[in-house]
């Protein structure tokens, strides 16, 4: 099946990171299960497209959203690409497959009132999981980091003399982010209370738990999660909303799209452009609303 082999191409070859390749990983795993079910074979490389393509049922038949079992779909192709280069097998099974059809979503940002309600609750407390907890709203909101780079900062990573963030990005691609004096000033507030937290100098990573370990995916949302469902009546509260209002904010006061590319780590200026189409359907809303010969339309 090659599929140590195609893991290992993708960490050592392609340098994407340990979270991309754990979703590579599940996604072979789970055609693999179903392969094995419906077809009593193990071997996924021998796999043709009719039989890849009732799986792609399953999925959708499952609940599973289209936009996932592109994912899932993409993830196969990538393999098979892999099987291509290595002459194990002759053709990519999924050459011709076309992705299902998926619905744009609208993200819908917090407003910077709504931020400023969130970190006006946070800044009253001063023990460690206020600080540690604003610290990630801030960090968030004033870098537009992705939630598994906030994860896997290190204290090295942040450069406090020089208020700078070393970011790793997808396929270990660094960036450095401008800290504000605000963010820098939490951060010297929390980084005293971790010292009570931890004595323990080899525990690297920047964000702690109040165990002292490192923080985790699913409680980082939670964070987000819990302190904007208080200030916030909009159905999707996470990390990555965080992320799209520091964008949009951004853009909304007049920054270059090409500066908030670098700082989001996009690898291409189109998956930027997702957040000036947000600022400009803001700017027409506000603009039909204002303009006088609209008024009576």
């Amino acid at each position: 099946m090659f599929v140590k082999e195609f893991i290992d191409y993708l960490l050592l070859e392609k340098k994407y990171s340990r979270h991309t390749i754990t979703a590579y990983e599940a996604d072979l795993k789970s055609f693999s299960v179903f392969f094995e079910k419906e077809y009593s074979l193990s071997d996924i490389s021998t796999s043709n497209y009719s039989q890849i393509r009732s799986w792609i049922v399953a999925l959708v038949d499952g609940g599973i959203s289209n936009r996932t079992v592109n994912r899932k779909v993409s993830s196969l192709k990538t393999y098979y690409k892999f099987l291509l280069k290595i002459e194990h097998i002759d053709k990519n099974p999924l050459t011709k497959h076309q992705s299902l059809k998926v619905s744009k979503k609208l993200q819908i940002p917090f407003s910077s009132k709504e931020v400023d309600n969130v970190l006006r609750c946070l800044v009253t407390g001063s023990d460690f999981k206020s600080v540690r907890d604003r610290l990630i709203v801030e960090l968030f909101y004033a870098t537009g980091m992705r939630r598994i780079e906030l994860v896997e900062l290190t204290l090295g990573d942040v450069d406090l003399s020089n208020a700078l963030v070393k970011v790793l990005g997808k396929r270990n691609k660094e960036r450095y982010i401008p800290l504000i004096p605000s963010v820098v000033s939490t951060i010297k507030e929390y980084l005293s209370l971790r010292e009570e937290v931890v004595s323990d100098s080899e525990i690297q990573f920047f964000i702690l738990t109040e165990k002292g370990v490192k923080v985790y995916e699913t409680l980082v949302y939670r964070v987000i999660n819990n302190y904007f469902s208080e200030a916030s009546s909009k159905v999707k509260k996470s990390p990555h909303i965080l992320r799209h209002s520091f964008a949009t904010h951004l853009l909304n006061e007049g920054a270059n799209l090409n500066a908030v590319k670098e700082l989001l780590g996009h690898s291409s200026l189109a998956a930027t452009q997702v957040y000036v189409n947000q600022s400009m359907a803001e700017l027409t809303k506000v603009y039909k609303a204002s303009h006088p010969r609209n008024k009576n339309n």
